[in-house]
């Protein structure tokens, strides 16, 4: 048996994510490097990357990761996608074989857009329809998964350590402007491809370290607006909540993390007036939304990065910064493997988020 100090017990999931401010590219081998710091922190039962800016030669194109569970599955949603998309291309996401990824589906890849007809007989706008699309693939057709859909941007996950993933799914052959990777490590949920991390919504991702106490409340709240939550773990409502708040209500990131890290009503009495008034509107406006329970995530999305912390700080976040660079992690380690030499490196309170966006996204909050 096992002694008390002979066996280490990780605070769970690791997390890690780079953006280079100016746009240049970013190789996937990167972010590989730098979620492999943080091995112990992941128990092989799940591990993902999402890369920003990876697909230049479809930029406009809703790029569909879809995982299947038989031919028939994906015959069916290939139906459905022909019904409400025009195809533009489609393939076998590449992938190198390896013993350390098991209990392997069909990984396909679609290049879409909307058929102009369906989408105004939707009477939606274009964002709207394709993650209506999505949700009802993901609801109605047995063994169908779409568990990517943004444009020029995509997620890759699997079942095992988050450094085989990143080989399995060959991203030394992608570029980007930013990277997000998770290594996880489930508590109360099980180990399975689709819940691994990243979760995406359209152009929206998250990975996400800690427990969430408050999902069954934010489960419910979040389905009222057409949302399903059938994916057996608490990050796939953050990301619900978050692609709700951005864009469905127009609220910025700032505000975003004002309602999911709520400040405390004695942290608002000491805040000046205009401020006060703010947070007090966001937590009654939003009040189950917020989420509770010790947690890091990162949130990528068009153009940027976020990071933030639960108002306690009851998990680990450290930034990272060189030149154009920014570098988000779970642990220092984690950053200085892939960038020794910073200029500057620190934590941040809890609630407080860290946003950083590409120059040329300088004076936009984010992106609708």
């Amino acid at each position: 048996m096992k002694r008390e100090g002979e066996v280490r017990i990780p605070s769970g999931c690791a997390i890690s994510g780079v953006i280079s401010k100016s746009g240049k590219n970013i190789n996937g081998r990167e972010m590989i490097t730098s979620i492999s710091t943080m091995h112990d922190r992941s128990n092989g039962l799940g591990g993902g990357f999402a890369g920003y800016g990876i697909y230049p030669q479809y930029p406009d194109l809703y790029a569909f990761h879809v995982f299947y569970d038989s031919n028939k599955s994906r015959e069916e949603c290939e139906r459905f996608l022909d019904r409400h998309f025009d195809i533009i291309n489609l393939s076998k996401i590449p992938v190198r074989k390896s013993d350390k990824i098991v209990a392997e589906p069909l990984i396909w890849r679609y290049f879409v857009e909307p058929l102009k007809t369906k989408l105004k007989d939707s009477k939606l706008d274009e964002k709207e329809f394709v993650s209506k699309c999505v949700i009802n693939i993901n609801s109605n057709i047995d063994g169908a998964y779409v568990f990517s859909c943004g444009k020029n941007m995509g997620i890759f996950k699997a079942l095992g350590y988050p450094e085989d993933v990143g080989e399995y799914f060959r991203l030394d052959e992608y570029e980007g402007y930013a990277w997000t990777a998770h290594g996880r490590y489930p508590t109360n949920t099980p180990g399975w491809w689709g819940g691994a991390h990243p979760f995406g919504m359209l152009d929206y991702s998250i990975v996400h370290n800690g427990e969430i106490s408050s999902y069954d409340s934010n489960r419910r709240n979040i389905e009222m607006y057409g949302y399903k939550c059938t994916l057996q773990t608490d990050t796939e409502v953050i990301t619900y909540i978050i692609d709700f708040l951005l864009r469905k209500k127009g609220l910025s990131l700032e505000e975003a993390a004002k309602v999911i890290a709520a400040p405390f009503w004695s942290t608002i009495d000491h805040m000046d007036e205009e401020e006060a008034a703010q947070a007090r509107y966001l937590r009654a406006a939003f009040s189950n939304l917020l989420i509770t329970g010790p947690f890091s995530i990162i949130l990528g999305f068009e153009g940027g990065l976020m990071a933030l912390n639960d108002r306690l700080k009851l998990r680990s976040m450290v930034i990272g910064e060189k030149d154009d660079m920014v570098y988000m992690a779970s642990e220092e380690c984690a950053i200085r493997i892939i960038e020794p030499n910073l200029d500057r490196i620190w934590s941040p309170n809890g609630g407080q988020p860290v946003i950083v966006t590409l120059d040329s996204c300088r004076d936009k909050i984010f992106i609708r």
